[in-house]
This record gives C-alpha cells, structure tokens and sequence, in this order.
C-alpha cells in the first residue's frame, strides 16, 4: 500500500490503551487479551472495530484479525496489507517506540486454510496473564467464511468473551490536538452548508412559497457538500455525511438521529433541520429550529431552550460525572418552567469522534463515567410535542423545538462550541409581512383575466370601494396612526423623565486658580527684578513685572495676549490680562475664584532703542527678550493645558486579558483610523479574553475592551472602496494624545486613484485581469472579515454583536461639510466609510423632525432631537426630498416620533427654553407644536392666519433683518408656534384646487374695489390675500 502510516500516533495511542488496560477498570480487569476483528461489510458505517484501526493506522484495514497480548501484538492480513503494517512493526532507532510490545505480522494465504496462523495466535492468548478471557466487541458482526471460521476457533477453544466496547470508547474519547483540529474543521464545515445553503434555501422557499418535501431538500443539502464553495476550500473526497440530513415540519417530530426526512411537504412553521459532517473520518453535528412567523409563546419556549443549553454548557466540564450534569440541566427545567419537563428530550447528546454517537457515553440520568479534557460531545436539546394554540389547521396545532451543537470540554470554563451558527429568535426567525398592497394587485390582476382589459377600470374602481367599505388603511394612514400614538406616549415619557432628572444641575466649573507662588520665599531674586526689568519665572510659569516700583508676579495663565511694537525712538510692549467680562473662549468658562476683586486688563512698558553711554546693551533689549520668552511659555502651557483637558472625563478601564492561544481570532494588515502617528500605519487586529488589540509595525498598541463597546458595526466592501470594522465606544479611549469615542480598522481592496491619462479600452486583457482580481480580493476580504466576525462572536457568546448596515435603507445626507451615505443598521444610523464618522444611537433618539419640506425644494435637512435635552441636536443637511417617505417608513417601523415643517428653526433657543422651563413646555403642548396637524389655536385660526400673512409680506429694504426677528419671535412663545402651524396644518387640508381657489381670489379681488389689473398686480405684493400663506423661501 502506498499509503503512510503516522508511527508516532500509533505509539501514542497504543501506549494509551495498554496503559489503561493495565490499571484494570471496568471491563479492562476482566479481560486477558484483546481481539478486533475487521471483515468486509460495506453497509457498516460505524464499527467499534474499524474505529479503532482508524484510530490507530489512521485507515480502516478491511480482512485484518489483531489480537493485543499482555507483551505481544499480532496482526493477522494479506500481503498488501502486511506490507502496510510493516511502517509500525519496525521499530529500530525510534524512541517513541519503546515500552511498546513488538509486533508479530502473520500472511493471510487466500483459499487456504488459516488454520496455523490461528493456532498461532490462539497459542499467544492462552499466554497472556490467564489465557481464558479475551476482550471483543460483540456489537461488531462482519459477514464472510474468513470471519467465521475465526470466530469458530475461539468458541472451540472455550474462551470466555467479555465486551470491551465501552472501555475503548472511554480511551478514545479523549482527543488530542490533531484530532480536535479535525473536529473543528468538520466542525466548521457543517456550520458553513447550514448557513450557506441549508439556511438560504429555506428562505428562497418560504419567500417564494414553494412546496417542497423534506426528503428532496435533504437529497440537495448531501449533493451540497460536493460543492467547494459550501466546504471553505476543502476537498470534496475527503467529506461526507455522517447521515442522511433530517428535516422535520409539519405537526410531525423525531426528535431522534436515527430517522429518516419523510415525503411531506415542507411547513411553514417550525422547521427542525439536524446535519452532521464527517471529515476525515471524524464526525461532527448541528442542529437548527428554523420558524416562521413564530407566535410569542413559540418564541418565548424557543428563548428558554437556548437558556437550558446555555445551562448544560455551563455545567459541562472536566472531572463532572455525566450523569450530574443531566440531572442539574433537568432540575433547572422544573424550576423555571415546570410544565416543560415531560416534553425535554430523553438523553442531551452524546460523546462523538470517529464513531458519530458513541453509545457507552449518553448525556442521560444513568451515566457515570465522568467528562474528561478534550472530549468532544453533540449536544442536542428539545422540547417535543408542543401545542401551538394560535394554529388553525393540523399542521399548526403541534409543534417541536431542537437546538444541538457539536461541543469541546475544557478544564474549569464551560464547554466550547465548536459550532458558531446563531440561533437567537433574530437569527432563526423568519417574519413575513401581510402586505395588503400586494394582494390588491392580485385581485386586480384575477379581475382582468376574468373580464378582460376593457372591464379594467371597472374592476379598480369595484375594488377601491370594496377597501373603503371594509375600512382598510393604507400605509400612509396606518403610519400617521401609528405617529399618533407614539406623539402621545413621547409628551409622556419625556416629562417623567425631566421630571426624574430634576434637582441634578449641571454645576459650571470655575475658573482653575493659578498662583505664581505660594510664600515670598519662592519668589526669586534675580538681577533683573532688582534693577525694576521684566523677568520671567519659566520654572514657575511667571512673568514678573515692575509695578509702581514693585516686582509683581503674575502667572502665565492670567494674561491673554501680548504685543510689540517700534514706535520711533522706543519699543512698547503691551500685555492684555484676561479679566470678568473679556471673552475666555467657549470651552473655559468664565467664571473668575474672586469676580469682585480689582483687576487690571492691561499693561503697557516703553524703552528706549537708543543705547546711552555707559549701557552695555539697548534698554530695550529687555522687552524683546520678555516678548520672546513669555510666547514660548504661554505655547507651552496652553500645549500642556490642551492634554489636560483631553483627559479629563476619561473612565479608567479594565486592564485587557492577554490569551496567549494561537488559534486567537486575528485579522491583519490594517490600517487605524484616528491615525496613532502623522503617517497612517498597518498593523494587526487581535481579539482577547475581554478586548481587542490593535498593534502596529511601529509597536504602537490600542485597547478596546468588549465592555465598552456601545456600536460594533462591520461595514462591508459592496459598492465601497474600503471594508470597515468600526467600534463606537461609551467611554471616550486616549491614543495619540487625544480622546476618541469612535475607532475604526479598515483596509483598502482597490485603487482608490485611478490614472485617467492611460489609454483603456473596453476589452483590454490587462483591465479584465485587473477586474477579475479586484472581485477576487473582494471576495477573499468579505471572507476573512466575516470569519474574524464570527469567532469573536463565538468567543464572546454573542455579548458583543456586529451590526451591518442596510444598504437599501440608506439615504444621502450631510451630516458634516460632505455627502454620504447614511445606512441604518438594527439599533443606529451610522456612515463609517468617510471621516470623520456618524453614529447616532436610535435608543437615544427623542425625535426627528424634516425641515424645509416644500414642495419646489429638492432637499430639505433632518434634526434629530435626544432624550438627553443638553445635548446638542444633530443637523443632516441636504437629503433628497425622494428620501422622505423611506425615511419616514423606516423611523415609523423603529417606533421614533417624526414631524415636518416649512421652516428652519432655531433649535439652540429651542432647547434652552426647555431646559429652563420643562414643566412650563410640557403644560403648552410639548413637542405637538412640530405637528402640523396640531389642533391647538384652533379656535383663532382666521387671525393667526391674517397675522401670518401679515408677517409674510411685510416689504422691508434688509430682508436679512426681517427673517431675524421673525424667527426670534417664532421661538418666544409656545403659542405662537402652535397657531402657525394650525393654520398652515387647516389649509394644507382644506382640499379646496387651484380652481377654486382662483375663483376666490377674484372674488376677494371686486370686493376689495382692485377692477384694474394693472393696479391689482402692483398693490397684491403689499398686501395679503385670500389664498393660504406663501412660505418664505431659504436663502442659500
């Protein structure tokens, strides 16, 4: 045989099984020698027999009888095979081999009678220890005259047989790295068909409403796996199935490994699927509950099984007896949920390695043996026979519920989960929407094929008030209503939260006090303070000046600017102080330890540039050195005050937990964004115990700790030119000498430049290479990152999540000075590709409200308003008005409150009435004051209108002041607010036309005694009119 032999395997592993036979328990102590026997059987698929010849050769060798004595082994099989052996018989110069028993290889002559090469090896049994016991495994029955005729010699020879098969399969059990490493491949690879094809094409079926059986769609997930693209690159010939898929819907359940999918169609309830795959001899499993449009309690049992998974892992761990654990996991079900331990599953899994269920090893109540380091166990978990009281037909009433996973036991954590599917209701449900839009299409379209196109027009118009008399919304109206009933939980909310907040005032901080020096002895004694010179302290950041003959210090802090000039015969150098009333900046506050006290704001000093004889220098010589030397210390101490300032606030964090485990999820050349250095730098991205860490070439490193990650978003490639993962932090991190709130890692996966000078044709070979390498990379990119994504998540247990973006939700904006693209993922709104980045957090979110809404505006811009009232609105500038009804779809499906209006307000005056005023706001209405279909001031509707119109087309020559004070006026009272927007809310919704309007206008016009036209014209710009207010237009 050309095949290799792992000798050093061998040796480890037979040295284990003499090692454990030799301690004698259980079964090993009764047995005198051990014989496995192989025949040929090709509808065997799991032998305990050939395991162990896998588990020792590393292939199953067919026709081959090996009996293992107390100091010998002997191999009884045909040449070929013998030849084969050979690699392990030999055991000159090999260390590894010694306390191994030698080896004896016996030729199997075909057609001949075995009879002296059994005799032989009978003679080596009655040698070992008492030669009357042999250990075999009785399960194992291999047809054939070879295989009889052995078994006919040992029962001739009256030995006693003992079976063995749960001893081995405890040695066994136990897997060493490169066996786990076989295991997690398998592992990974069931998890990679599930999601990529099982999974998909469940929802291809249920979105496409096919009727498929379960047995055709388990024949397509085993011709799946001949399919490189489902298997992660690994070779087809080295896969299969360790058995036939299950797939279970309907009302019909086994929650058992020995069933078969039957011929029913497929149900669009709960959908049960269990696959395992075997690579390289070595077995791995998962089980899925798949459900659609799940009722609460479904989802409520659901959320509970994987709380009693959690449970079992938890419990799963080296030294705990197999049977303790089942009984924990059971008695956790009584407690929690009673009513559900007579539904749980019988057993909860089972040891699993080369043998896909290892029968000696059950997860059950009677199991002794206890877990060991390095097993590897399927763990299934379900609750069976379950009513689903929403169900109408058959199918629906009975429901079961399955979750397993193929499972590692550690030494003191809870059992590793090798495999990483998500099974959270989010993952596994799949939720249709009744859309009653789309089945009005149909009754239209079943209309026109019965009647023909002429009857068209009747059958829409029958079919429109058919909805009218069943009252059925559309979803213009079922969003309005929905907004309704969030304006009044917002009003709400809001007042009980300020009211819960108040007494917590914001305390303004002072002032830092800077004293030059504390005692007089400090002071310094100087030759140019003696002759009355200006002298500047850099050690105790002070100038010392002469002041009416008096040295007097004053720090650096206190004084705001400096100035010199040449005037003549004499420099001047003046020096402003900052003093109570003068500007000290937005950022420092402006609150002075002692705002009564006498201040001096300025200083001037003269000295002459001529040089009198005697002096050795220019007198002024000394107001340039001052001026020099005060900018370098006043630099830096405003450099030094800057640093200060950015560390203020910042939360002290955990230190990070270094694994230091190879196998640790890591994605590599990347670069950082903020930059660490000037120069942008690669470096390594690495996933730990409890955070990341970011290491580049230079050695510089970044923690992020999982606690502190508030967005974990993972942006991918598709239509960008960069693949992002950004983290979005609670607490602001220092790096760079600056805080930063929002860290992202992303690298490039094309030219982001491209040369517009070189000739390019259409068809060129070197562009389509280039093409078809970019979309490789891509590919590869996407691969890596998702991969890196699940691990983490794996090693997380799912408490970080990452978010992708919508894209087809997303929506153009400027939240800075650029257009982006804005895309909402599941919990924010975020654009992480540009810098710097938008993140805003939905749950934060109070309300939004659409500025500019008109109808000759191509954009118009959105604030967003926060729970937090101190916080700053945020502004998104020039969003395209066609975005306005997805925006609002979108805001209305997340359960935000939105409002539009005409005008731009002025949301600093806005917020600071509130917060000054909560309780006064809310008795006014709240925030019904944005709505324009707000009833307030409803009852002076004519006047507010006249009053508006007035505003409106009041002629002044400074346009500029007119908007001005309109809009102070606009946010001095509530309820000026809220008549505008009745009124403009009253004719927005007259449902009057231009006709009728026009007509109006005319006959307000007669009354008015405006019969010329001319004169008409001229006069209507100054005056108002009967027709609905014109919006003032935005100046750009």
């Amino acid at each position: 045989m050309a095949a290799n032999l792992d000798k050093e395997a061998y040796y480890r592993r037979i040295k284990r099984l003499y090692g454990n036979w030799k301690k004698g328990e259980d079964e090993f102590g009764k047995v005198d020698a051990i014989v496995v026997s192989v025949g040929v059987d090709e509808e065997i698929v799991y032998a305990k027999s050939t395991a162990i010849q896998t588990w020792l050769f590393g292939y199953e060798v067919t026709d081959t009888i090996m009996v293992f004595c107390e100091t010998k082994i002997l191999f009884l099989a045909s040449k070929k095979k013998v030849d084969f052996l050979k690699q392990v018989a030999i055991t000159k110069g090999n260390e590894n081999a010694n306390g191994v028993p030698p080896i004896t290889l016996l030729t199997r002559e075909k057609n001949e009678s075995n009879k002296p090469n059994f005799d032989k090896m009978i003679e080596a049994i009655r040698g070992s220890r008492g030669g009357k016991t042999v250990g075999v495994f009785s399960k194992d029955k291999f047809p054939g005259e070879y295989m009889k005729s052995w078994n006919d010699t040992l029962t001739a020879e009256g030995l006693e047989k003992v079976d063995i098969s749960a001893v081995v399969a405890y040695t066994m059990a136990v897997k060493e790295d490169g066996e786990l490493g076989l295991m997690k491949k398998a592992a990974a690879i069931t998890s990679e068909v599930y999601s990529k094809f099982f999974k998909e094409r469940v929802m291809e079926i249920v979105d496409a409403d096919e009727k498929v059986r379960h047995s055709k769609l388990a024949e397509s997930v085993e011709k799946a796996i001949e399919e490189k693209k489902y298997l992660g690159g690994v070779d087809p010939s080295t896969v299969e199935m360790c058995y036939p898929p299950i797939i279970q819907s309907g009302g019909n359940y086994s929650l058992k490994f020995s069933v078969v999918s039957d011929k029913n169609h497929m149900h669009f309830g709960a959908i049960t699927c269990a696959m395992g795959i075997r690579y390289k001899s070595y077995c791995s499993n998962l089980v899925r509950t798949l459900m659609v449009d799940p009722p609460q309690e479904m989802q409520d049992n659901y959320n509970f099984l994987l709380q009693v998974e959690e449970e079992l892992l938890k419990e799963l761990k080296h030294g705990v007896k197999i049977c303790d654990a089942y009984n924990t996991v059971l008695e956790y079900v009584k407690k929690e949920k009673a009513d559900l331990v007579a539904k749980l599953t019988k057993n909860l899994g089972f040891a699993m390695g080369i043998e896909f269920r290892e029968g000696s090893l059950v997860l059950n109540s009677k199991n002794q043996y206890k877990l060991k380091k390095g097993m590897v166990l399927s763990i299934s978990i379900g609750f069976a026979d379950l009513t689903n009281k929403e169900g109408k037909k058959e199918e629906q009433k009975k429901y079961a519920l399955f979750v397993g996973d193929t499972v590692q036991i550690n030494e003191e954590e809870a059992a590793t989960v090798l495999t990483p599917v998500k099974k959270k209701i989010k993952n596994v449900g799949i939720f249709l929407k009744n859309d009653d839009e789309e089945d009005e299409e149909e009754e239209v379209d079943d209309a026109e094929e019965l009647l023909g196109k002429g009857a068209r027009g009747a059958a829409l118009l029958a079919d429109r008030t058919r909805l009218l008399g069943k009252n059925e919304m559309t979803a213009e109206e079922k969003r309005r209503a929905h907004q309704k009933e969030l304006a009044n939980s917002l009003n709400e909310e809001a007042k009980r939260r300020l009211t819960e907040q108040k007494g917590e005032q914001q305390i303004q901080k002072a002032r830092k006090s800077n004293v030059s020096y504390k005692n007089v002895s400090q002071m310094p004694r100087e030759k140019d303070i003696r002759e009355m010179k200006i002298f500047i302290d850099k050690k105790y950041e002070t100038v010392v000046m002469p002041i009416f003959g008096i040295a007097t210090p004053f720090h650096i802090a206190t004084i705001k600017n400096i100035s010199m000039s040449v005037e003549g015969d004499y420099t001047y150098l003046r020096i402003n102080f900052y003093v109570p009333g003068s500007s000290l900046g937005r950022q420092e506050g402006n609150i002075f330890p002692n705002p009564d006290a006498t201040f001096v704001k300025e200083i001037t000093y003269r000295a002459s540039n001529l040089k009198a004889p005697g002096d050795t220098s220019v007198p002024s010589t000394n107001l340039q050195n001052a001026f020099r030397i005060i900018k370098e210390v006043q630099k830096r101490y405003k450099t030094r005050e800057a640093e200060e300032k950015e560390k203020e606030g910042i939360v002290k964090q955990d230190s990070l937990v270094i694994n230091l485990n190879r196998s640790n999820p890591k994605l590599k050349d990347l670069y950082i964004r903020p930059n660490i250095a000037q120069k942008r730098m690669q470096g390594s991205l690495e996933a730990h115990t409890n955070g990341f860490r970011f290491t580049s070439v230079r050695g510089d490193k970044v923690d992020i700790l999982y606690n502190n990650i508030k967005h974990a978003i993972f942006q991918p490639c598709d239509g960008e030119m960069i693949i992002v993962l950004h983290f979005h932090l609670k607490n602001a991190i220092m790096f760079g000498k600056r805080r930063h709130t929002d860290v992202q890692f992303y690298t490039e996966v094309g030219e982001i430049t491209t040369d517009l000078g070189k000739h390019q044709h259409m068809h060129d070979r070197d562009d389509l290479y280039a093409e078809q390498m970019e979309r490789e990379m891509r590919h590869k990119l996407k691969s890596a990152f998702k991969n890196f994504i699940e691990k983490v998540e794996t090693l997380t247990r799912e408490e970080l999540e990452f978010e992708v973006p919508f894209r087809d939700l997303g929506f153009q904006g400027a939240p800075y000075r650029s257009t982006c693209l804005l895309q909402p993922t599941s919990s924010s709104l975020v654009n992480v590709t540009e810098w710097p980045p938008f993140v805003v957090t939905l749950d934060e979110v109070e309300l939004v409200h659409f500025e500019r809404v008109q109808f000759h505006l191509k954009n118009f811009d959105v604030v967003i308003v926060y729970k937090d009232y101190n916080k700053k609105v945020t502004m998104i500038n020039a969003v395209p008005v066609n975005s306005l009804d997805p925006i609002k779809e979108w805001l209305n499906s997340c359960d935000i409150k939105y409002t539009e209006g005409v005008q731009s307000l002025n949301w600093t005056k806005i917020m600071k009435t509130i917060v000054d005023d909560p309780e006064g706001f809310f008795e006014q209405g709240g925030w019904s004051f944005l709505d324009p279909e707000s009833e307030q001031g409803s009852g002076a509707e004519e006047d507010s209108e006249s009053e508006m119109e007035d505003e409106t087309f009041n002629p002044s020559a400074d346009e500029t002041e007119v908007e001005e004070e309109d809009s102070d006026e606009d946010y001095s009272s509530e309820t000026e607010n809220s008549d505008y927007s009745a009124s403009l809310g009253s004719e927005e919704e007259s449902g009057k036309d231009w006709d009728e309007l026009e007509e109006e206008a005319r006959k307000a016009d007669k009354e008015s005694h405006y019969e010329d036209e001319d004169t008409s014209n001229k006069k209507r710009k100054n005056r108002s009119s009967t027709l609905p207010p014109v919006k003032k237009k935005r100046r750009s």
